[in-house]
């Protein structure tokens, strides 16, 4: 994978500024807007039945996050997806706390089924417990279980139809024949809630500008995983002043230094 042509695609991003329809979860809404913002994609949160199809067709690609769930907010998704679907729009789920409760893994399994998704983004456990294989999971925390992240990944894909990003310390995409690694992040951002969610939206951004999944993936982990230590470098060990410098970072951060610290 070309590490310049994935590295430049946050300049497409911040040239075009693609509308990215969110149906996310209430934890992490500001926090998500203004993330994609700082990186230079247009957000929109978008529940009501009444518009997310419409929504859903005008956006360049659709975020949907089972953070919070209802049914309300379940059906929502199978309109939005729908109708994303219609149009050719690529469509993004991040199955938080799959595994956690029958409810939330039923839900992710049912969106799948239902919806044609191209990136499915979670950590280990999330991935695993939708895939039917055995995972801890505590809250919506992956927590001990086998290491065999790339055969994970890569069944995901080919079971799920689409590009899987397995994130964590080392983070795996595959599309079920090709597997990539990329090991830049921080660990702080596990100590601030919604950056998980945050990279799944941007995901949606990057898939906004660029067909190939594979690509489009690697892009977006590599911009958010440099922003976040070059963040984590101006703030050290402080939560609070990370989560602030990170906004920063998205926005600053070139192409130039994603390449050069690309890993």
């Amino acid at each position: 994978m070309d590490k310049t042509q994935a590295a430049s695609l946050i300049s497409n991003v911040r040239e075009v500024s693609p509308l990215v329809h969110n149906i996310t979860n209430t934890v992490v809404t500001n926090f998500t807007a203004n993330g994609l913002l700082a990186a230079g994609a247009s957000p929109v949160m978008a529940y009501a039945h009444e518009e997310v199809a419409d929504m859903a067709k005008i956006a360049g690609a659709l975020v949907l996050n089972i953070g919070t769930l209802t049914n309300e907010v379940v059906e929502a998704m199978l309109l939005a997806g729908k109708a994303a679907n219609e149009m050719e729009i690529p469509v993004i789920l991040d199955p938080v706390g799959a595994g956690a409760t029958p409810y939330r893994t039923a839900t992710a399994r049912r969106i799948l089924k239902e919806i044609d998704v191209q990136y499915l983004r979670g950590n280990a456990a999330e991935i695993a417990n939708i895939a039917g294989k055995k995972w801890a999971i505590k809250g919506v925390d992956a927590s001990e279980g086998p290491r065999n992240r790339d055969s994970l990944a890569s069944k995901a894909a080919m079971m799920f139809g689409c590009t899987v990003v397995v994130t964590g310390e080392i983070d795996t995409i595959s599309d079920g024949s090709t597997t990539i690694h990329l090991s830049n992040g921080h660990p702080i951002l596990t100590k601030v809630t919604g950056t998980g969610c945050l990279l799944s939206s941007l995901l949606g951004a990057f898939a906004a500008v660029e067909p190939d999944s594979l690509l489009a993936a690697y892009g977006a982990l590599a911009f958010y995983g440099v922003a976040s230590e070059l963040a984590a470098e101006q703030t050290g060990n402080r939560p609070g002043s990370f989560q602030i410098e990170l906004l920063n970072q998205l926005s600053l951060v070139t192409p130039t230094q994603i390449e050069e610290n690309i890993r």
